[in-house]
C-alpha cells in the first residue's frame, strides 16, 4: 500500500514537472504553488527515519501545507489584485501557517542551521524597526510583510523558486532517469579503461568518473557513496594510505557541484540571479572546473612520489565490449541535451526534456545491451521515486532561502550589510574577496552549498560588483567559495562519508584532502586575477592561455605542497605556482 502511494505520488510529481515544459504559460501562483504541494509529502512522510510522533505531526503539515498551497493557486488571480497584501485573518493565518511549514520542512530535509537563520530574518523584518541606529529599518505592516511574503512573488514563491520549478527540477529528473539505467556504470567503466592503467590509476579512475558521475548528480555526498563504493575498495585492495584513498574520494566527489550541466542546481539560479544565459554558464564555468580536476590528477602524481599507487590490474579493467555498450547510456542522452542546445537552439528545459525521453529508452535495455522489459518497471520506479526525493530535497532548501532573500530586500537589509562589507574591506576588492570567502566558509558549513551561495551572493555580490567584478564572475567566486566546507574542517561532510566507509581518521583525511583539492581554494582568485578564463564564449583563446597559465601554477603548487621533495625546492615550487597565476604582466 505504502509502495504504491509513493510510487504514485512520485509519478506524478514527474508529470507534472515535466508537464509544465509542454503546457504553456501556467502562471507563477499557480504552478509553484503546486510544486511545494507535491514536495510536502517526501519531506514530511516519506523521510528515514520516522518515529510515531514524527510521523502523525508530518501527516498534519502535509495536510495544511497542501491546503494552503493549493488555496494560493486557486485564488492566484485575486491575490494577484491584492499587491502582496493580506485581507482578513483567514489570509494571515494561512500566511502564518505556509511560512512555519516551509521552516519546519526545511528542518527536516537538511537540519536546524538554514531554517534558523531563515526564522531570524523573518524576526528582523518584524520587530526589525526596534533596533537603534543604521540596522534598524523603518518597519512594514504586518499584512504587507506576510502577504509579500506568502501571496506576492517577492518570497518563498520568489524566482529562484521559479528555478526550482521550472529548471532545476527537470534536470533532478534527468539525472534520475540516467542513474536508474546503467549510466553510473557507463561512467565507472569508462574511466577505469582510460585511467586504471596509470601510476595512481586507481586513485586517477576515482577522479574521472566523480567528474562524470557529478555531472549529473551535483551533490557531493551522492557522489562519494555512488563512485566510493567502487573506487576505495579498489584503492585499498592495492596499497593505498586509507587517508589518502578516502581523500581522493571526497576531493573528486566535490567537485561534482562546480562541473557543469548541473553544478548541484547552482547553474540554475545562478542564471536567474545574473540574467546570464544557461549556456553562457556552462561556458564560464566549463574551464575552472576542468582546472580543479587536472588539479586534483596532478595531486595523485606529486603523492606518486611518497607512495608506491599502483594502477589497476588486469582483473579490474573493463573489457573494450563493456566499456563500449555503458558508455551509450550516458552518450546518447548527453548528446541529445547538448545538441537540442547549442545546434538547435532549445531551450535549457525543453532540450532536457528530450533528453529524458532518451534515457527512458534506454531503460529498456540492460547494461549488457540486451533488450529487456521485465526490469523496465523496476528501474521506471527507481528513476521516480529518486526523482521525487531530490526535486523535493531541493525545494525545502531553495524555498526557505527565499524566505531570507525576500526579508533581505523587503527591510533593505541586503542594502546595509553590502555597506558594512565595503566599509570594513576600505573599499578595496581583494580584503572585501577575503570576507566573503570567509562568510561562504562559515554558512556552507552548515548549509546545502546552494543555499550558502544564494544568501552570501545576496549580500556580498552588490559589493563585489561595485568594485568592479562582472557580475559572473563575483557569483562564480561566491559559488565555489560556499563549496570549500565540503572538505574543510570543523564541517566537511564528503570528508566524513568518505572517512567512514574507508575505517581512518576524520582529520587526517580532511588534511590530505585539502592539500590534494588546494584547487578549490585557488581557482576562485585565480579567476579573479585572470577574469579571462570564464570568458570561453567570446575569447576563447584568451581563455585557453588563462586555463593554461593557472594550470601550470596549480601543478607547482601542488607538488609544493605535496611532493617528497627537499623543503626548500617545495618553497620555491610553491611561490612560483602562486607567482604564475597571480603576478599581473608588466606593462612596458
Amino acid at each position: 500500500m505504502i509502495r504504491t502511494l509513493k510510487l504514485s505520488l512520485a509519478l506524478l510529481l514527474v508529470t507534472f514537472h515535466v508537464g509544465l515544459i509542454f503546457s504553456g504559460l501556467v502562471p507563477n501562483l499557480v504552478a509553484r504553488p503546486l510544486h511545494l504541494a507535491l514536495a510536502l509529502p517526501w519531506i514530511f512522510l516519506f523521510a528515514d527515519p520516522q518515529g510515531a510522533w514524527r510521523r502523525r505531526s508530518g501527516l498534519v503539515l502535509v495536510a495544511v501545507g497542501v491546503a494552503c498551497c493549493i488555496w494560493v493557486a486557486i485564488s492566484a488571480d485575486a491575490l494577484a489584485d491584492q499587491y502582496g497584501f493580506l485581507e482578513g485573518g483567514l489570509q494571515i493565518g494561512i500566511a502564518v501557517a505556509l511560512l512555519l511549514v516551509v521552516l519546519e520542512g526545511a528542518r527536516r530535509a537538511i537540519g536546524w542551521p538554514l531554517p534558523i537563520v531563515a526564522a531570524l530574518a523573518l524576526t528582523y523584518g518584524l520587530w526589525g524597526q526596534h533596533i537603534p541606529g543604521e540596522f534598524g529599518h523603518s518597519g512594514t505592516p504586518l499584512a504587507s510583510f506576510l502577504g509579500t511574503l506568502t501571496i506576492a512573488e517577492g518570497g518563498i514563491w520568489g524566482p529562484l523558486t521559479g528555478i526550482s520549478v521550472g529548471v532545476v527540477a527537470i534536470f533532478v529528473i534527468f539525472g534520475a532517469v540516467l542513474n536508474a539505467g546503467a549510466a553510473g556504470q557507463g561512467f565507472m567503466n569508462l574511466a577505469a579503461a582510460s585511467a586504471g592503467r596509470l601510476k595512481g590509476g586507481a586513485a586517477k579512475v576515482s577522479v574521472l568518473s566523480s567528474a562524470l558521475f557529478g555531472s549529473i548528480s551535483g551533490s557531493a555526498s551522492a557522489n562519494v557513496a555512488s563512485t566510493g563504493a567502487v573506487t576505495l575498495p579498489a584503492m585499498t585492495r592495492l596499497g593505498y594510505p586509507k587517508r589518502l584513498a578516502a581523500a581522493v574520494e571526497a576531493v573528486a566527489s566535490s567537485g561534482g557541484q562546480i562541473m557543469p550541466p548541473l553544478m548541484g542546481a547552482g547553474a540554475f539560479v545562478m542564471v536567474e540571479l545574473t540574467g546570464t544565459p544557461y549556456t553562457g554558464i556552462m561556458a564560464a564555468a566549463l574551464l575552472p572546473a576542468i582546472l580543479f580536476f587536472v588539479a586534483v590528477w596532478v595531486g595523485i602524481n606529486a603523492y606518486a612520489t611518497r607512495f608506491d599507487l599502483r594502477g589497476l590490474t588486469r582483473a579490474d579493467q573493463p573489457p573494450l565490449k563493456a566499456v563500449l555498450i555503458t558508455a551509450t547510456f550516458f552518450l546518447v542522452p548527453f548528446t541529445v541535451l547538448l545538441g537540442a542546445m547549442f545546434w538547435v537552439g532549445l531551450t535549457p528545459q525543453y532540450a532536457a526534456s528530450l533528453a529524458i525521453l532518451a534515457g527512458f529508452l534506454m531503460l529498456f535495455f540492460r547494461a549488457d545491451g540486451r533488450f529487456d522489459l521485465s526490469g523496465l518497471p523496476g528501474r521506471i520506479e527507481a528513476a521516480c521515486l529518486t526523482a521525487a526525493r531530490q526535486v523535493s530535497m531541493i525545494a525545502a532548501i531553495i524555498i526557505c532561502a527565499s524566505i531570507i532573500i525576500g526579508v533581505l530586500s523587503i527591510t533593505g537589509l541586503g542594502v546595509k550589510l553590502t555597506s558594512l562589507i565595503l566599509s570594513a574591506s576600505s573599499g578595496m576588492l581583494w580584503p572585501s574577496l577575503l570576507l566573503t570567502a570567509l562568510a561562504c566558509l562559515i554558512l556552507g558549513m552548515e548549509t546545502p552549498t546552494t543555499a550558502a551561495y544564494v544568501i552570501c551572493v545576496s549580500v556580498a555580490g552588490p559589493a563585489l560588483i561595485q568594485l568592479g567584478l562582472e557580475p559572473l564572475q563575483a557569483h562564480l567566486f561566491v559559488f565555489w567559495f560556499a563549496l570549500i566546507s565540503t572538505i574543510t574542517p570543523p564541517v566537511c561532510g564528503a570528508v566524513f562519508i568518505a572517512a567512514g566507509m574507508i575505517g581512518e581518521n576524520w582529520l587526517k583525511v580532511a588534511l590530505t584532502a585539502m592539500a590534494l583539492g588546494v584547487g578549490l581554494y585557488i581557482i576562485p582568485l585565480g579567476m579573479i586575477a585572470n577574469p579571462a578564463l570564464i570568458d570561453l564564449a567570446d575569447d576563447p583563446l584568451m581563455a585557453v592561455f588563462a586555463f593554461l597559465r593557472i594550470g601550470v601554477g596549480l601543478t607547482l603548487v601542488s607538488y609544493g605542497l605535496i611532493a617528497r621533495w627537499r623543503a626548500v625546492w617545495r618553497v620555491i615550487s610553491f611561490v612560483t605556482g602562486a607567482l604564475v597565476i597571480f603576478a599581473q604582466p608588466l606593462v612596458l
